[in-house]
């Protein structure tokens, strides 16, 4: 005796993807998917999970629930396990932003005076130059106020240490290991996905709460009882 086994259905939820105006989101570009029926795969790729329309505005959150509505409806048999995020955040642009030289020169120049003069304020602050003088005349036993042979290692030593921290020259990374300023970028761009996500659920949960609240029948109010 021989059983219909269900197709199953796997996928995992991408972060964040991006479409032009007016576009399609189809389950292939939303998620990472793997059917055990290559058929019904390639039938759930093509598979359009939301058309966008200018009132969508620029950012579009679909839900986990959404998708499985959706397989469901084009399989009713099939078995769906989903993995990772529960949320896919789409980003509607017409085409990605390049950057303008003027304003990366100039943002260039402010980061780097202003660094440049952190460092020497820094140094004021706490009296390096006397410093520098004190650990010269403890190493040679002589009093020297310009102890250069000190002064331009050090100088140089700090250059070093930051391209060292950052892990980066121009375009070439000393090793793969991820500096502080990108784990920092991430970390951003994690929190505001993670906000924007909330954000437009808050916005689409609202006109249903608010529905049921007002379908919602009123209590009696308390009083007392005269009979």
């Amino acid at each position: 005796m021989s059983y219909d086994m269900a197709p199953s259905v796997y996928l995992r939820l991408r972060k964040r993807i991006g479409i032009r105006p007016e576009g399609v989101v189809t389950l292939g570009h939303a998620s990472r998917l793997f059917a055990s029926d290559p058929e019904l795969e390639a039938r759930l790729e093509r598979l359009v999970l939301h058309r966008h329309s200018l009132k969508d505005g620029n950012r579009v959150v679909i839900d986990l629930l959404q998708i499985v509505r959706a397989i469901r409806e084009e399989a009713p048999g099939a078995v769906v396990d989903a993995y990772g995020d529960p949320q896919v955040l789409v980003i509607i642009a017409d085409a990605p932003r390049e950057p303008r030289k003027s304003v990366l020169i100039v943002t260039w120049l402010l980061l780097f005076f202003g660094s440049g003069l952190a460092i020497m304020n820094f140094h004021t602050d706490v009296s390096m130059k006397d410093v520098h003088e004190r650990i010269t005349e403890l190493v040679t036993g002589k009093k020297t106020d310009h102890p250069l042979w000190f002064q331009v290692p050090y100088s140089l030593g700090i250059g070093v240490g930051m391209l060292v921290f950052f892990n980066h020259l121009f375009r070439k990374r000393f090793n793969e290991e991820p500096n502080p300023l990108e784990v920092e970028l991430y970390m951003y761009e994690e929190n505001v996905n993670a906000y924007v996500i909330a954000d437009e659920m808050r916005r689409k949960s609202e006109p249903g709460e608010e529905e049921t609240r007002r379908k919602r029948p009123k209590r009696p109010k308390a009083g007392v009882d005269d009979g």
